[in-house]
C-alpha cells in the first residue's frame, strides 16, 4: 500500500515538472523596449509626392506646388496647436520637415530649426530628441562634400540652438570659423566669433567666450574701429566682472578709458576710474602698495565729474575717499575730503547727500575727541534733517550726546 501511494507522489510531480518545461518552451521570451522610430526619418510615400518619383526628378512646376502644400501644412499644424491639439499639430509638422528634403537640406534644416524651437518651448522632449538626430544626419552628409556649404552650415548652427544643444551648434561654428579663416574672408570670421562668443555668454561658460572675445580685439587691434572695440571690451569688462577676475578686469577698463579720452569723451570716464579704484582696492589686499592707485583714480575720478558737471560720480569718488582715508587713520585729509565734498553737494543740490557729509564729519571730529567742532557738525546736520523733515531725532540725540 505504501509503495503503491509513493509511485502515485512521483508520476504526480512528473507531471508537473512535464508541464512546466511545456508552458516555458511555448511562451516567447520578452523583447526589449525601444525607442520609437524617428518619425523625421520615415520614408514611405507621402500624396503630396507624385508617385514613383525620386527627388532628383522632381520638376521646377513640381517642386514649386510642393512648396506651396507644404507652406499650407505649416499653417495647418499651427492652428491645430492654437486649437491645443499639440499631437496632431506636432504629426503635421513631421510630415511637412520629411516632405521638405526634396526642396534641398537648407530648406529642411530652415524647417527643422522652426519646429524645434517650437518643441524645445513645449517642453516636448522626444521630439526636441527626434529634430536633434535629424539634423545630427543631415550634418554628417554635407560634411562629406567636398566644398562645405556654408549656408547649409549656419543654418545647421541657428537649428541647433533652437534646440538647446550649445555643444553641437559650436561644433558646427568651430568648422565654419575654419573654412572662412582659410578663404581669408575677415568679414565672416568676425561674425562667426561674434556668434561663438555670444552663444558661450548665454551658456555662462565665460571662459570661452573671453576667449571669442580676446580674440575679436586682437583682429580689431590694428584698425581703426573703436565702436567694435569698445563694444568687444565691455563684454570683457562684464565677463571678467561676473567671474571676479580682479586684473584682467582693470586692464580691461583702462583700455576702454584710453579709447574716451582719444575720443574726448569725458562724461564717460568718471564711472570708469570709480571702478578702476574698486578694483585696486581689492587688489591691495594682496599688496597694499596697490592702494595708491585706489586713490589716484578716485581723485581723477572726482576732477573728471567736476569737469564734465557729474557732480553725483564727483561725491561718489569722494566718499570712496574719505574711506580710503579712514582705514588709513589720516583723519585731517578725511576731514578736508568732507568739506569739498559739501561744497560738490551743494552744487549737485543733493541736500540729503550735504547732510550725510555734515555727519561723517561730526563722527570724525568726535574719533578725535574734538567735540565743539562735531557738535557744530551734528547742528549743521540738523538743520538740514529739518527741512528735509529727515533723521531728526538721530541729530537731536548726536547733539545731546556731545553737550554732555
Amino acid at each position: 500500500m505504501l509503495r503503491r501511494l509513493c509511485i502515485i507522489i512521483s508520476i504526480a510531480v512528473f507531471c508537473q515538472v512535464n508541464s512546466s518545461l511545456t508552458l516555458a518552451q511555448t511562451k516567447k521570451p520578452q523583447q526589449p523596449t525601444k525607442f520609437a522610430p524617428n518619425p523625421l526619418e520615415i520614408t514611405r510615400p507621402d500624396p503630396l509626392l507624385p508617385p514613383l518619383i525620386d527627388k532628383q526628378q522632381l520638376t521646377l512646376p513640381e517642386l514649386q506646388s510642393l512648396e506651396r502644400a507644404l507652406d499650407e501644412l505649416n499653417q495647418e499644424a499651427a492652428a491645430k496647436l492654437q486649437a491645443g491639439d499639440q499631437e496632431a499639430a506636432f504629426e503635421i509638422w513631421n510630415r511637412e520637415a520629411r516632405l521638405r528634403r526634396y526642396l534641398g537640406s537648407l530648406a529642411q534644416v530652415q524647417t527643422l530649426s522652426r519646429f524645434g524651437a517650437i518643441a524645445w518651448s513645449r517642453n516636448a522632449s522626444e521630439q526636441v530628441r527626434f529634430i536633434t538626430q535629424r539634423l545630427q544626419t543631415i550634418q554628417k552628409q554635407a560634411q562629406k562634400q567636398k566644398t562645405l556649404d556654408l549656408d547649409l552650415m549656419r543654418s545647421l548652427g541657428e537649428a541647433y540652438q533652437s534646440v538647446r544643444s550649445p555643444q553641437l551648434a559650436l561644433a558646427v561654428y568651430d568648422q565654419i570659423l575654419t573654412a572662412v579663416q582659410q578663404k581669408q574672408d575677415a568679414v565672416a570670421v568676425v561674425q562667426t566669433l561674434t556668434t561663438m562668443g555670444e552663444l558661450h555668454l548665454s551658456w555662462f561658460d565665460y571662459p570661452q567666450a573671453a576667449a571669442s572675445y580676446e580674440r575679436l580685439l586682437n583682429l580689431t587691434a590694428t584698425q581703426s574701429d573703436r565702436t567694435s572695440q569698445l563694444a568687444y571690451l565691455q563684454q570683457l569688462r562684464y565677463i571678467y566682472q561676473q567671474t571676479k577676475q580682479v586684473q584682467p578686469a582693470v586692464d580691461v577698463l583702462k583700455r576702454i578709458a584710453e579709447i574716451y579720452e582719444q575720443e574726448d569723451n569725458l562724461i564717460k570716464i568718471p564711472e570708469l576710474k570709480l571702478a578702476i579704484g574698486s578694483n585696486y582696492e581689492i587688489l591691495a589686499q594682496e599688496n597694499p602698495s596697490l592702494l595708491k592707485e585706489a586713490f589716484n583714480n578716485y581723485q581723477e575720478a572726482y576732477l573728471m565729474g567736476m569737469r564734465s558737471r557729474q557732480y553725483a560720480r564727483a561725491a561718489e569718488a569722494l566718499q570712496k575717499l574719505i574711506a580710503l582715508y579712514r582705514t588709513q587713520e589720516q583723519i585731517d585729509e578725511a576731514l578736508q575730503t568732507s568739506q569739498i565734498l559739501i561744497e560738490t553737494q551743494k552744487q549737485a543740490v543733493n541736500y540729503y547727500g550735504m547732510m550725510q557729509a555734515y555727519d561723517q564729519i561730526g563722527q570724525l571730529y568726535l574719533e578725535r575727541q574734538e567735540y565743539p567742532q562735531a557738535l557744530v557738525a551734528f547742528q549743521q546736520g540738523l538743520e538740514l534733517a529739518q527741512q528735509l523733515k529727515h533723521e531728526e531725532t538721530y541729530f537731536t540725540q548726536q547733539i545731546e550726546k556731545v553737550s554732555k
